[in-house]
């Protein structure tokens, strides 16, 4: 009868190292998780990250000067999370999808780019930080422009 408890312990102590290994064991790989929807978007991919979407968003706002209800239905100065940023209710979002198209065709047709890694041309290239693009430079101590000089043949 004394082997009784001895094979009870050797049995408890098999039992508890078969716990401890199926424990330590990986569980089987998830698969990636998917890439956040957002809602109405028509020029950027539906692939985009957050990161970046946020990066391009903070970008516009630095090329034209403005904040995120330039663009975006909500109130200044309330959480984000409170944005109606699919609605298309303010004009200034729909211009922005329109000059993107634009900047996209010049930097691909006009310009050759393939790679958008390194576009030459983009939002801040017209607006230098104002929503309204230059188009001419700004004049020197606040003087008109001086007139062309006519070209001699």
């Amino acid at each position: 009868m004394t082997r009784l408890p001895a094979i009870f312990l050797i049995a408890s102590a098999g039992l508890f190292g078969l716990s401890v290994a199926v424990a330590q064991t990986t569980p089987p790989a998830q698969p990636p998780l998917a890439a956040p929807s957002f809602k109405n978007l028509k020029v950027f991919p539906q692939t985009i990250t957050r990161d970046q979407l946020i990066s391009n968003m903070k970008f516009f706002a630095q090329s034209l000067g403005v904040r995120c209800t330039h663009c975006h239905v909500g109130e200044e100065g309330k959480p984000l999370s409170t944005f109606d940023f699919a609605s298309d209710a303010k004009k200034p979002k729909l211009t922005a999808r329109r000059m993107l198209a634009m900047v996209h065709r010049i930097n691909s047709e006009d310009l050759g780019v393939t790679d958008f890694a390194s576009v030459k041309v983009t939002c801040f290239t017209c607006h230098r930080g104002s929503t309204r693009p230059l188009t001419a430079p700004p004049p020197a101590d606040g003087a008109p422009p001086a007139p062309p000089k006519p070209e001699r043949a």
